[in-house]
């Protein structure tokens, strides 16, 4: 059988051929590979260079190959935070024509971590939630676009920084069903698989000394379960209000859109004798402040840097001549927004060296400036400036995160 390389993009079979497949992923040449942090897998897997791109090259069986492609493709078009799937090599056989197993190729997250290399110093608990909450809303997110995830864990979730917090990434699909809708017994299912894979790997990590001392391996488990229900609940939950209290039902929108989430669809009733309206949220679509960034200025972050850069924005954005909310004469927002990101956004991460930037995309790194900025303002009781920030900043902060800021191949 010919060697055959299904892509989502044309440019990509060709980037793709100069990979030597045929030979096992085990014994490709350093020349091929790059150098980046690996979590555990049940399958052979490789970094690779592909053009300007960082691939991921994961070898198994044709069927499961192709099914984990489709349901990527899926997680993508419904906006869901996962790795994005490039092709699908088929038909590899060696110098002596035996068959090879097929390989999923898929796009390397840039600035993202498998968890035990996040491990390598022992994490602070307070890190640790972050991550649980991370985790939550990325499984809160498969459930409500029907994603059955079947095996939701540590080793099979990319974490990327985020303004303080972390985003989490699905790496592996293999497992997973997609439905119009799932049921409570198959969320739950996928919850307990969560809880039990969750404390089984920290107790991995327990066994082998890089787990905090003061953290319970069984007790971090749960807590993936509380923190979903609770975020599970008030994404759905079913609210009656006195009649005409409509203020109401504005805030529980906006309660939503401060977890950073949408509502696309609600469902409103009246009560027979009038006196309860009834309000549903019917389909909550998560990427508010990512949304309203987007718009505004063209920047493509995470959920929480969105939602820093946008009130940096509004503050900077009040403290324009041009801007008159609600004055027809006014700038538009758009058009300050713009201004934001010409004048104040991309100097600012300018001035941070390239190669001191390592794996912190821009958005985070304008993040660490502003909250630099806040604690050289705390420290002097006032406003010190942003540029003076991003000076000691440079000075007195990027040379002793050099580990942390170091380049990586992405």
């Amino acid at each position: 059988m010919a060697l055959q390389i299904s892509a989502t993009n044309p440019e990509h079979p060709a980037l793709l051929l100069e990979l030597p497949w045929q030979l096992p992923l085990e014994q490709w040449p350093e020349e091929y590979l790059v150098p980046l942090p690996r979590g555990i897998s049940r399958h052979v897997v490789r970094y690779a260079r592909a053009g300007d791109e960082v691939i991921a090259v994961k070898e198994l069986a044709e069927r499961p190959a192709l099914r984990e492609y489709q349901l990527l493709r899926d997680l993508d078009r419904l906006a869901i935070p996962a790795v994005d799937a490039l092709a699908v090599v088929t038909g590899r056989s060696d110098a002596a024509g035996e068959a090879l197993e097929p390989v999923l190729v898929t796009r390397h997250l840039g600035g993202s971590q498998p968890y035990r290399s996040m491990f390598e110093t022992t994490l602070r608990p307070a890190t640790m939630h972050r991550l649980m909450d991370a985790l939550a809303v990325l499984l809160v997110r498969l459930h409500l676009a029907g994603f059955a995830w079947g095996d939701c864990s540590l080793s099979n979730t990319l974490f990327r920084r985020d303004a303080g917090a972390y985003a989490a990434y699905l790496v592996d699909a293999e497992t997973g069903e997609l439905h119009p809708r799932l049921s409570e017994g198959q969320r739950d299912y996928d919850l307990d698989l969560a809880r039990v894979n969750i404390s089984g790997e920290l107790l991995d990590l327990e066994a082998s000394g890089a787990l905090h001392p003061s953290v319970d391996p069984v007790d971090f488990g749960t807590e993936i379960c509380a923190r979903y229900r609770s975020l599970w609940e008030e994404l759905t939950r079913t609210s009656v209000y006195p009649a005409g209290k409509y203020h109401y039902i504005e805030r529980r929108i906006r309660r939503l859109n401060d977890l950073g989430f949408d509502v696309a669809e609600m469902q409103i009733e009246h009560a027979s004798n009038g006196d309860t309206v009834t309000f549903v949220p019917k389909v909550v679509d998560a990427g508010h402040h990512q949304r309203q960034l987007l718009r505004l200025t063209g920047l493509d972050a995470e959920e929480n840097q969105a939602r820093r850069l946008l009130n940096d924005l509004e503050s900077w954005m009040a403290t324009q001549d041009d801007y008159a909310p609600g004055d027809p004469l006014g700038a538009r927002p758009e058009v300050l927004a713009h201004r934001w990101v010409r004048e104040v956004f991309r100097p600012t991460v300018r001035a941070v060296p390239l190669e001191l930037r390592g794996a912190m995309d821009p958005a985070e790194i304008y993040h660490e400036l502003l909250e630099h900025r806040w604690y050289l303002s705390e420290r002097a009781q006032h406003d010190i400036g942003l540029d003076t920030a991003v000076e000691d900043y440079l000075v007195n902060i990027l040379p002793t995160a050099r580990e942390t800021l170091r380049p990586t191949a992405d």
